[in-house]
């Protein structure tokens, strides 16, 4: 057969009976409201959802006109975390973890979403030449960008800053762009073309000989030392204070053996070339990405960490930072049914909600952090290997 390519109520019903899909938990749902979402719709997945309940001090933030994070507030709640995933005791242990951390405090630093274009060039001199003047050119290229006519155009997609990397005849250019609310890729995707074809391409003192639109100097959905460093959406810090009867009766190891551990891991990342430094961020951002409707490509990005574990009085301070967590509270998948669902049970659906979120998520990979490194942390790490052992399934 012809393999359609609608998602009209028949194309979709003749894929699923081409496939051999009838009925079942496949078919048992209404699968129009899913059909902007995904080409070639035959049906949904079904993820078990389990929740975490974290008490997180959480800062209110807005975006200051000149594209900085500006805190305006502080305040503290249990939030019920969800959690789409089938990996045996990952609730179990970020539930431990959260029980060990009491509070968990979060920040958001900087907030930037990037696209990496290329510029092809004679010379080597021709593209110096070229990246001096794009520097030069950034407000010009935002008043630009402003009274453009083109509805193609995002207006939530706002040019922040610019970075080029000349390397040969090529001129690498970091587009550094805020989007709101959005994670944002096709916003800045089409703003970004439109500058690299409409202004630079016409405009350059040396016209280039070629323009592409993503030459990934960043490492767009790929660890990169340019994310880890200097982030590909919210930058946020996740810190809590684990007192030493907590970690004695909850985490059942000591401080000095989860100081260890930090040392030993960090110089283990160090050696192995790692872009982060921690033990297993992506569970816990998987697990919420799957459940609140977020691109799961993005989970290897957002998820390059550095944990930091420190012997301070009366127990031991532990913090994890994100570089750029790829989160949005509109659009994408997030309008789809269940997870705006969850979101909304986590007062993060809609506008004005992506700070919020993205403390959220930082702060379950730090619970998550916390009950994994002190399994690890054991003589011999026997508790990390009891729990896989107990849960792991297939022998």
């Amino acid at each position: 057969m012809r393999w359609p390519r609608k998602n009209d109520t028949a194309s979709i019903a003749q894929r699923r009976e081409a496939m051999g899909l009838d009925g079942g938990i496949t078919g048992s749902v209404d699968l129009e409201q899913f059909a902007a979402a995904a080409e070639s719709l035959v049906g949904v997945a079904v993820i078990p959802v389990s929740a975490v309940p974290i008490e997180i001090e959480l800062g209110a933030y807005e975006l200051s006109d000149a594209g900085d994070v500006d805190e305006t507030g502080r305040g503290m709640e249990t939030v019920h975390v969800p959690l789409a995933h089938t990996e045996g005791g990952l609730t179990a242990s970020m539930t431990r973890g959260a029980l060990a951390a009491g509070t968990v405090r979060t920040y958001v630093l900087h907030d930037r979403i990037t696209r990496a274009s290329c510029f092809m060039c004679a010379s080597a001199a021709a593209a110096i030449e070229l990246a001096r003047w794009i520097e030069g050119e950034l407000d010009a290229m935002r008043d630009w960008l402003a009274s453009s006519p083109d509805e193609t155009l995002s207006t939530r997609a706002l040019l922040r800053g610019v970075k080029t990397h000349v390397v040969g005849p090529m001129c690498h250019v970091l587009w550094q762009w805020t989007t709101g609310d959005a994670v944002g890729p096709n916003m800045m995707t089409r703003n970004s073309y439109a500058l690299n074809m409409g202004y630079v391409m016409p405009n350059a003192p040396t016209k280039p000989e070629r323009a592409i639109l993503e030459a990934n100097m960043g490492g767009d959905k790929k660890p990169s030392a340019e994310y880890f460093q200097s982030g590909h959406g919210k930058t946020v810090l996740a810190e809590a204070f684990l007192s030493d009867e907590q970690i004695r009766r909850v985490l059942r190891t000591t401080a000095e053996d989860l100081e260890v551990l930090s040392w030993a891991g960090t110089h283990g990342s160090v050696a192995s070339g790692m872009q982060s430094v921690a033990f297993t961020p992506a569970s816990a951002i998987a697990a919420v990405f799957a459940a609140t409707g977020q691109d799961l490509g993005m989970v290897g990005t957002s998820s390059m960490a550095h944990g930091t574990g420190r012997r301070v009085e009366g127990g031991l301070q532990a913090t994890i930072r994100f570089g750029g967590l790829e989160v949005g509270t509109v659009g994408g998948g997030t309008t789809l049914p269940s997870a705006r669902d969850w979101l909304t049970s986590i007062g993060c659906a809609g506008p004005g909600n992506v700070y919020r979120f993205a403390q959220i998520v930082a702060a379950a990979a730090l619970c998550l952090e916390i009950s994994a490194s002190a399994a690890m942390a054991t003589a011999g790490s026997e508790n990390f290997f009891k729990a896989h052992h107990e849960r792991g399934g297939l022998r």
